[in-house]
């Protein structure tokens, strides 16, 4: 796609190159990329030959002179710079002929190929290349010498060989050459004879030639032409109309950019050459097929290879044909729109860049096959997170755990609707030629070819029913032959369009595809203006605190976006390619083309709200079809049928006698002198200056409303540019080791600051959701946005083990790093002493713990992970194992501790990896895993919440209370424990212990424990303490406090009680972390018991009112996250300072001393109000509502009452409280106890049930919970038959 051309350029190309060979320097083999090819080749190689690297590394004379690479020269190019584009003679040189210079005799005749690449600036602006291949005869006697003194050496070479190979029986047969390549087969007689083709007196010797046109936009179509018939003059028996030098002047000094909108033709050698340029309120110019795109990989890959490139996961092509590359990266990043590709972008790779692949970042990169070397073969450096595309094998290997697009089946079925229109097979093609329609059959009266019309009529007339059926239809008053001279003229109408019909089915089918991706985005980002945050200080503020800051409202985003497309979307905001968008969209000065791309993308989101203009809200399923198609369609069209400018026609030029001379064959450097500048005076020129003094003014109003001087306006659009990107190219000169160096260098430097950026960030979405939960200890991002972060981390830990290996092992270089690890260790320790596994603990020790509240400590063992991590059938990959691993220790807390101690070993380090690698980068690496540190100050639940089917091994412990211990206590216990995925069912501690180890499928994070007892034996009274419960793999532990006694006639007679837990900050994570773990801050209710001393502090009406506010204000806020983000209702009903606990405390104000030795509890009070309810006399006295709201009462208390649960006064209270908030009557019940009579015997005259304005309060803070569906976990409310 076009973007970021320079505005200076008004010219439609800048510069004309020719490649070749440079016969002066001679043959110069190309070191690089033949050291790439040889390396290669010694892996397939015996080992011992493998071995011997002699110094004739780059001449290697085991493969023939005819399939090595030689350098290739940039040998002219006109002019010699442009100020606006100067020229990189390197980068030019190695991308028109990426393989080097190729060599053929005259029986390896190849057709001339031609290729697109691209140059991308530092600054991101891109130039962009045509080049046409081919081959020309070598003229030179010197060269060809020394390849005939190439082919001796080289059979000398495997002759010897053969001398020193193990006598085998030989089948020899001179005749027939081997089957197989001869670069793989072993070297043989056969092998020489094969080899031994050239011969300077027989054979014609050719070499590749390159012919470029360099140009700021990408008319693809347009310079091939051109290209094109420039060879066919050189080669042509008949010289041209004019000297070659008069095409080239004119196509780089007369022929003028198309103007916005506009379409122009221009001169070639042979026939004109028409190309336009889409309007202001049209896509942006694409002039690469995108039929052959669906063709080589089919629509449905295309759509996962797109998907991959907006969530910048790297992707590497691969082709033998350096234009299907090509072809394939424009269309992807093309269908972007409005988005760019932000990373490293580099369609074809040239063979001495392979080490590239290296690259720790995202790229998109195409890899150019040698058509001998098969996939499994093809060894890449890092696999964890590549997509990797087989172009000419229609192959596309995607990397794990990629979400589906948005919408995805209805999306894929308009895109095949769209490519059937066009007759084009959505599943692709193995043969890439697009089927496009034929033109009709006109009469020309040759070779059996009938006009359409003639055809029809001999018809009618030949048959007697249809000349019956003509007669009738003529009844009608129409003319089949009027029908038949509209058909004519609407083909006359078709031949008026001034291109081939050809092009004008590629533009069609172009502009129809593009629109379609263009609507789902307008379609998905309808309301993304709503969102934008806008930056409250000054620009310089903003940039030095960018890091910091956020450009977009993330999570209310997605909280309106339907849920299937939530883990796309989720991904898709947080990458570079996402910020840069909405930072152009703040910084909307940037330059010329984002501006447009954003005012079209804009004006098309206009569109799509107005539509849906009576819809409430955007957060639809609906599909939405692209409605743009015809109306673009038809703008092409009218370019194409009128043209708006034709451009000089080339001329005679004035050259001296003798230029310009013609050699039949050979394409010949051209005048240097007639091509170096242009014409003093040119109208194009002229004609732009307007527009460039209209867009000079528009940056000064830009600046103007800024505030900003151009040197700030200058800087700030540099920044945003390079924000958050690495290296956007190679560079593609001067390939000296400490240019390699130093490239890595800036990697390193680039993955430190990733690492820093999204520790940060994952840091502040963290602590921020935990500030903000005020009075809840329990904030967590879990669901879609941490899984989100999380899966980017592990991406990142990928790509940093990725950089600098020696040999790759595996898809995931963590794991296989790991695996390394774990079988040096185990070797060590194998002679150890015999003792109890890593975390076994003895049972004294456990003993020991059962008095207090200190649990035994589980042993951190990095291999114990790893361990845990192997036995989980659930995961089949090396990349899964490892984020499975990821997962585990950032639950535990001991990803840094952990990465530090696999560092540690340096002498596997040194072996795994070079030296310029991330990892043996000390100080860098120190950095990173201080940055990994910092995920200490957080509890992430990233392994329990994912891997929800696995098997988990618990322990419990029951903790009686210090005074009372419990050793005569002869009942048998239970403990029954409840997760947020599951729970236990019964389970009955074993006889004289008080704790359990039982193994259960993953419960999540765990809610409540139901612990009870059989009342069995001489003294089946228990004073428990508290329960404790750990997950034996992440380590967390849950305190669930009891403090009550469970037993008849003691307490409140209660024979089981449910728990509510926490979680505790286990002891290791306070021995290993350097930073304490964030706790939330306090509410009011944890203020004033901090500071009372008393268990039970007596509350003043003020203070009850505020407990409950904020018990009701947690709820309120829980049901305002997203689903996925929610925690525990659990602990905010019944948890400490709950909702329970809180009307616990209203009903306790003021309530009447009890009598000496007998303790009356609430429950007592509501039994009487029951009774007072249900008589008979209070029945008549009341209205309907009145007695409807008591019968409910009395309903729910019955059916607590009669529950088989031994529950106990206080936990039929809690139950009651439970059921009134999911049926939405606790404000209805609260207002008929505090009018009811037994309330005035049983409660003093300064209680808060006596006061009519308090209890209204009460009442309007209960109500808010009707808006809410309040779910209630199972064990809350087991047994009861409502």
């Amino acid at each position: 796609m076009t973007t970021g051309f320079s505005s200076s350029s008004v010219r439609f190309a800048d510069y004309f190159v020719i490649c070749g060979l440079d016969t002066e320097s001679g043959l110069e083999p190309d070191e690089l990329s033949a050291l790439c090819q040889y390396v290669e080749a010694s892996r397939h190689r015996d080992g011992a030959r493998g071995e011997n690297l002699g110094a004739d590394e780059g001449e290697n004379f085991e493969q023939s002179p005819l399939r090595r690479t030689f350098k290739s020269k940039v040998l002219a190019h006109y002019p010699d710079n442009v100020e606006w584009n100067p020229f990189d003679q390197d980068a030019v040189g190695m991308l028109c002929m990426p393989k080097g210079l190729c060599f053929r005799t005259q029986r390896d005749a190849e057709e001339p190929q031609f290729h697109t690449f691209i140059i991308t600036r530092e600054d991101g602006s891109r130039s962009y290349g045509f080049a046409l291949t081919f081959l020309e005869e070598v003229r030179s006697a010197q060269i060809c010498s020394a390849m005939q003194t190439l082919y001796h050496m080289h059979n000398a070479a495997q002759y010897d060989i053969i001398q020193q190979a193990p006598p085998t029986p030989l089948h020899i047969r001179p005749q027939a050459p081997p089957l197989a390549p001869p670069e793989r087969s072993g070297p043989s007689p056969s092998r020489l004879q094969r080899f031994n083709s050239y011969d300077i007196t027989r054979d014609t010797l050719y070499v590749s030639k390159c012919i470029c046109l360099l140009a700021p936009l990408a008319f693809q179509s347009a310079c091939r032409k051109v290209l094109e018939q420039l060879h066919r003059a050189a080669i042509s028996a008949q010289p041209p109309p004019l000297p070659l030098e008069s095409y080239v002047y004119n196509v780089l000094y007369e022929v003028p950019l198309p103007p916005v909108g506009r379409s122009l033709r221009f001169s070639g050698v042979y026939a004109p050459v028409v190309c336009q340029r889409p309007g202001a309120a049209e896509l942006p110019l694409f002039d690469f097929p995108l039929a052959d795109v669906f063709l080589l990989l089919g629509a449905d890959n295309l759509l996962q290879l797109f998907t991959c490139a907006l969530l910048e996961i790297q992707i590497l092509l691969y082709s033998q044909h350096y234009q299907r590359l090509m072809t394939v990266a424009e269309g992807i990043t093309a269908l972007m729109f409005p988005f760019q590709w932000q990373h490293v972008y580099v369609p074809i790779l040239p063979a001495s860049l392979m080490h590239f692949l290296d690259a720790p970042v995202p790229y998109l990169m195409g890899l150019h096959a040698n058509g001998q070397q098969d996939r499994s073969k093809l060894e890449l450096p890092q696999e964890a997170n590549l997509c990797f595309v087989d172009v000419d094998n229609h192959c596309v290997e995607l990397p794990e755990d990629l979400p589906q697009f948005p919408q995805r089946g209805e999306f894929l079925q308009e895109l095949t609707e769209a490519l059937q229109r066009f007759n084009l097979p959505p599943e692709g093609s193995a043969t890439p030629i697009p089927h496009r329609p034929r033109p009709r059959c006109h009469d020309d009266k040759r070779n059996g070819n009938v006009g359409v019309a003639a055809l029809d009529s001999a018809l009618l007339r030949e048959n007697a029913t249809i000349a019956r059926l003509q007669a009738l239809v003529k009844k009608t008053g129409i003319s089949l032959e009027k029908l038949d001279s509209k058909e004519e003229a609407d083909d006359g109408k078709d031949m008026k369009l001034q291109c081939d019909p050809d092009e004008w089915w590629t533009q069609r089918l172009n502009i129809t595809v593009r629109e379609v991706f263009a609507n789902r985005f307008a379609q998905m980002f309808a309301d993304y203006e709503v969102f934008v945050i806008q930056p409250s200080q000054d620009k310089e503020a903003w940039f030095s605190n960018r890091d910091q800051m956020q450009n977009f409202d993330k999570a209310s985003f997605l909280s309106d976006q339907p849920e299937p497309s939530l883990p796309f979307l989720s991904r898709f905001l947080e990458t570079q390619t996402f910020a840069s968008f909405i930072d152009s969209k703040i910084l909307h000065h940037d330059d010329e083309e984002h501006a447009h791309a954003l005012r079209l993308f804009d004006a098309r989101v206009d569109k799509v709200r107005m539509l849906n203009v009576r819809t409430p809200t955007l957060r639809t399923e609906i599909y939405q079809r692209a409605t743009h198609i015809e109306e673009a369609e038809r703008a092409i069209e009218a370019r194409l049928r009128k043209i708006d400018h034709t451009a000089l026609h080339p001329h005679l030029l004035d050259m001296k006698i003798g230029q310009g001379r013609y050699q039949p064959g050979f394409f010949p450097r051209l005048q240097a002198d007639v091509l170096a500048t242009g014409p003093s005076s040119n109208k194009w020129t002229k004609r732009s200056a307007p527009a460039q003094w209209r867009r000079r003014d528009r940056q000064k109003q830009h600046a103007e409303h800024l505030y900003l001087d151009n040197d700030q306006r200058e800087k700030y659009i540099q920044e945003a540019r390079n924000l958050g990107t690495t290296i956007r190219q190679p560079k593609l000169s001067n390939l000296s080791p400490s240019v390699i160096a130093q490239t890595n260098w800036k990697f390193v430097e680039g993955l430190l600051k990733e690492c820093r950026t999204k520790t940060k960030r994952m840091l502040v979405e963290k602590m921020g959701r935990e500030a903000v939960e005020l009075g809840h200890g329990e904030g967590s991002i879990t669901g879609v946005e941490e899984n989100t972060l999380i899966a980017s981390l592990c991406d990142l830990l990928e790509r940093i083990w990725s950089h600098g290996l020696q040999v790759k092992q595996g898809k995931s270089a963590l794991w296989s790093h790991l695996l390394h690890y774990q079988e040096s260790k185990e070797k060590k320790d194998t002679p150890c002493t015999l003792g109890p596994p890593p975390g076994f603990i003895q049972e004294q020790e456990r003993r020991k713990s059962d008095a207090g509240c200190s649990l035994p400590l589980l042993k951190v063992s990095l291999i114990q992970d790893m361990r845990h991590v192997q036995h989980m059938g659930e995961i089949k990959t090396e990349v899964g194992r490892a984020r499975a691993w990821v997962r585990l220790s950032m639950e535990k807390k001991l990803l840094s501790t952990h990465l530090k101690l696999l560092l540690s070993d340096h002498e596997l380090t040194k072996k795994l990896y070079k030296r310029y690698a991330f990892l043996r980068c000390d100080d860098e690496k120190e950095q990173f895993l201080y940055h990994l540190l910092s995920f200490n100050a957080v509890d992430y639940f990233c392994f329990t919440n994912v891997f929800t089917t696995i098997m988990i091994p618990y322990h419990a412990w029951v903790i009686p209370s210090k005074k009372l211990g419990g050793s005569m206590f002869t009942a048998n216990p239970w403990v029954c424990v409840s997760g947020e995925l599951a729970e236990t069912g019964v389970l009955q501690l074993p006889k004289n212990t008080l704790d359990i180890t039982f193994e259960c499928q993953n419960l999540g994070r765990l809610t409540t424990v139901q612990m009870g007892h059989d009342n069995s034996g001489l003294y089946a009274k228990w004073l428990v303490d508290s329960v404790m419960v750990r997950n034996e793999i992440t380590g967390h532990a849950y305190r669930f406090p009891c403090g009550r006694w469970l037993g008849k006639g003691v307490d409140d007679g209660s024979l089981e009680r449910i728990l509510v837990g926490e979680l505790l900050c286990s002891e290791t994570e306070e021995r290993l972390s350097r930073t304490p773990p964030m706790q939330p801050s306090p509410g009011m209710m944890r203020r004033l018991v901090a500071i009372s001393p008393n268990s039970k502090p007596k509350l003043n009406t003020g203070q009850i009112q505020e407990g409950v506010g904020e018990a009701i204000n947690g709820i309120v806020k829980h049901f305002h996250k997203p689903e996925k983000e929610r925690g525990s209702l659990t602990l905010l009903l019944c948890g400490e300072y709950g909702l329970v606990w809180a009307l616990e405390q209203v009903f306790l104000h003021g309530f009447k001393s009890p009598r000496l030795f007998k303790n009356i509890f609430i429950w007592d009070f509501l039994e009487k109000a029951q009774v007072c309810f249900e008589s008979a006399e209070r029945q008549q006295q009341q209205d309907e509502n009145w007695l409807s709201r008591a019968r409910l009462f009395c309903r729910v208390m019955r059916a607590i009452n009669v529950s088989p649960r031994n529950i106990g006064k206080d936990g039929k209270f809690q139950m009651l409280v439970c059921l009134g908030a999911r049926d939405h009557l606790l404000h209805h019940w609260i207002a008929l106890l505090a009018e009811c009579p037994i309330t005035v015997q049983m409660y003093e005259d300064s209680a808060l049930l006596k006061d009519h304005s308090l209890v209204n309060s009460l009442i309007r803070v209960l109500q808010t919970l009707q808006e809410f569906n309040i779910t209630l976990e199972a064990s809350l409310i087991k047994g009861i038959g409502l």
